[in-house]
């Protein structure tokens, strides 16, 4: 068969004909598929995987998963565009795969996780993603945070809740928490929408701790006001782990404030100072740290203003942290990266917008989508890439290249367009793989990450 389109510019005919040969746009990947296969990533997701399928035809759930896991790296954004890459004979020939699953075989292997399955292998394989995580001697700083997924539809778990976006609609309200330096997503949960930031905090961060055990340590937990509690607090302090958290203004924190008669300047604009104070249904005092902000017609300001004192903005953080209340002030404005990492997780990978009927479902693909973050972060340390690339950045300029395949003798070929770059960009990458020296510590079992 064949066609005939003119160009734009020019009007020059060009001819268009049919090809037999298998064609991919994204032989790129090749570098992230060498990752996968050191790191032995078929190997730990066969072995937590937690049903096992018996029919003869039956596609293996490992190799479904990782159609899923490969579907979102190239750029999927609903089940039905995974099955799109079931026409890309060349990208099934480098994953070793006979024949790549349709989209309701990957929505039909989400669909049989419970919540017992969900936290059986999701904990197996963060465990395992941590052992290969090499410790800092200074310990991570954990930031905690929420996120609205919005739904359309009546969905499991989807309710009506806190939207700032769009007010009424349903949702899903997620749950993380992320090693601030080496963007790495602890643990994740996915919760109805009804729920306020700070629901199941404490156990979901029991959780979080029994999976980086002895050897990881953290520095300081940071959250926003949604988990200004005093459960969490109490835990936190219980645990011996220092933390700064947004204080929520209610009046007797207002009130407070506004009583400080010892501000210490910072410069012409800032001025900082603290507070001890227990409030109602407290068991003890904590310390307050006050940011005090000169109000400035060119420049928004983050703070609250007090009635009492007006021209000024103020912040308040309670912590159990020794550092000074600037270093304090400091310190927390680091974890505004965190919201970047949830913009990765949104706009780069999708993880809002593979939603089934089913909750443990949705979570289960919801957690694919986290691990997946994961090992891309770990991809970028193996390879030794200079500075963090966001996900949809090593899509463009990595893992996106023409490519046809061929054969020479019994061997597969996969010939990279050297327009797009080809193999002599991607060689070095692939040549830092061989030096990465990968952890071979044993796998971590289930009985390990139950917490005390």
């Amino acid at each position: 068969m064949r066609g005939e389109i003119s160009a734009i510019f020019g009007g020059k005919k060009v001819e268009l004909r049919e090809t037999a040969r298998a064609v991919t746009p994204f032989g790129g990947l090749v570098v992230f598929v060498e990752f996968l296969r050191r790191v032995g990533f078929a190997e730990q997701v066969r072995g937590a995987m937690p049903f096992e399928l018996k029919s003869p035809n039956a596609i293996p759930a490992v190799e479904t998963y990782t159609a899923f896991v490969i579907s979102v790296v190239v750029g999927a954004r609903r089940f039905a565009q995974t099955g799109l890459m079931k026409a890309d004979q060349a990208l099934q020939r480098v994953l070793g795969m006979k024949r790549f699953p349709s989209d309701d075989t990957i929505r039909n292997l989400f669909k049989r996780f419970s919540q017992g399955a969900v936290y059986r292998f999701y904990s197996v394989l963060w465990g395992w993603q941590l052992e290969r995580l090499e410790p800092r001697a200074e310990g991570w700083s954990l930031d905690l945070d929420s996120v609205v997924f919005e739904r359309y539809g009546r969905q499991q778990g989807a309710r009506k809740g806190h939207n700032p976006k769009k007010h009424g609609r349903p949702s899903h309200h997620p749950l993380l928490a992320v090693l601030a330096e080496c963007h790495f997503i602890l643990h994740g949960w996915l919760r109805s929408g009804n729920c306020g930031a700070a629901r199941g905090a404490v156990e979901f961060l029991k959780e979080a701790l029994a999976l980086l055990r002895q050897r990881h340590r953290l520095r300081i937990v940071r959250a926003d006001s949604g988990f200004f509690e005093d459960g969490l607090l109490s835990f936190l302090e219980e645990r011996q782990l220092n933390y700064i958290v947004v204080a929520r203004l209610t009046r007797w924190l207002k009130r407070q404030a506004a009583q400080i008669q010892q501000w210490r300047a910072l410069d012409d604009n800032y001025a900082v100072g603290e507070f001890r104070l227990q409030l109602y249904g407290w068991e003890q005092q904590r310390r307050f740290v006050v940011i005090r902000e000169r109000v400035q017609e060119d420049k928004a300001s983050l703070g609250r203003k007090l009635l009492d004192l007006p021209g000024y903005t103020f912040r308040l953080f309670v912590t159990n942290s020794l550092q000074t209340p600037e270093e304090v002030w400091r310190d927390y404005n680091q974890r505004a990266d965190v919201e970047n990492r949830i913009a990765e997780l949104k706009y780069d990978l999708a993880a809002d917008d593979f939603c089934l009927q089913e909750f443990f479902a949705t979570e289960a693909a919801f957690c694919a989508i986290l691990l997946l973050f994961n090992l891309l972060g770990e991809f970028q340390r193996a390879t030794a890439m200079k500075g963090y690339r966001q996900p949809a950045t090593l899509r463009t300029q990595v893992f996106l290249c023409g490519a046809v395949l061929g054969r020479a003798g019994h061997r597969i070929v996969l010939h990279l367009s050297e327009s797009w770059g080809g193999l002599s960009q991607r060689k070095p990458l692939l040549d830092n793989l061989l030096l990465y020296r990968f952890s071979t510590s044993p796998k971590l079992e289930i009985g390990q990450i139950i917490p005390p």
